[in-house]
């Protein structure tokens, strides 16, 4: 049994992410702002911690991420203004990363999308542009941290249930991917050993995701 940190715990990636922790008997702790959001969380087996890290220090962060094993950042703005896109999707982030780093825990996933990077290629004048910008930067922060790292880039999200199956890249802006399978991927990236150091671009696919993961 792990203890396993979820921020951004009402997202639908992470409720998904919980209930699947909770039911193979992991301890997790679910982190989100909104406290009218808590018995939703709470009833996929998961502890609800109310905590708006958008306006927490990397220390107050680090007090709730102390005494877990691993963290995942699932946390975003959700389209919202540049200035909100940026203090989720890019300033949390990098100081949940050194939260986690101070306080000795070693495993880190962030949920980042496919095509994430320096090099993305969206125009300022695009609107996605300052949620390209802010992953970018959060995601390489992480890689260049100390700790036990993984960049998962799915692609285009949908509702559809999991399938269990996947397809890594290369292919970049036509796949899609089902958020319920990000969940799964997330969890099997926690107990695998081999995702670590690693950026995983993926579709929706006819992969066993254990066996796509194994690299």
């Amino acid at each position: 049994m792990s203890r396993i940190a979820v921020i951004g715990g009402h997202g639908k990636v992470a409720l998904h992410l919980t209930r699947i922790l909770s039911d193979r008997g992991d301890r997790v702790s679910s982190i989100f702002r909104n406290p009218d959001h808590a018995g939703e969380v709470a009833a996929t087996g998961a502890e609800a911690v109310v905590a708006d890290v958008e306006h927490l220090s990397t220390d107050e962060i680090g007090e709730l991420l102390a005494d877990h094993d691993a963290v995942v950042f699932t946390a975003g703005a959700g389209g919202g203004s540049p200035e909100r896109t940026y203090a989720v999707d890019r300033d949390a982030a990098i100081r949940a990363i050194d939260a986690a780093g101070k306080s000795g825990v070693r495993r880190f996933v962030i949920v980042s999308y496919f095509g994430a990077g320096k090099d993305h290629g969206i125009p300022e004048s695009e609107p996605f542009f300052h949620y390209a910008e802010a992953k970018a930067a959060a995601d390489e922060h992480l890689r260049a941290s100390s700790l036990d790292w993984t960049v998962l880039g799915p692609s285009a999200l949908t509702l559809e249930p999991a399938t269990g199956q996947i397809a890594l890249g290369p292919e970049k802006g036509t796949g899609q991917v089902s958020r319920e399978n990000v969940a799964l991927v997330v969890a099997e990236t926690l107990t695998n050993p081999a995702t670590i150091g690693r950026t995983i671009e993926f579709n929706d696919g006819d992969v066993p995701i254990a066996a796509a993961l194994a690299g």
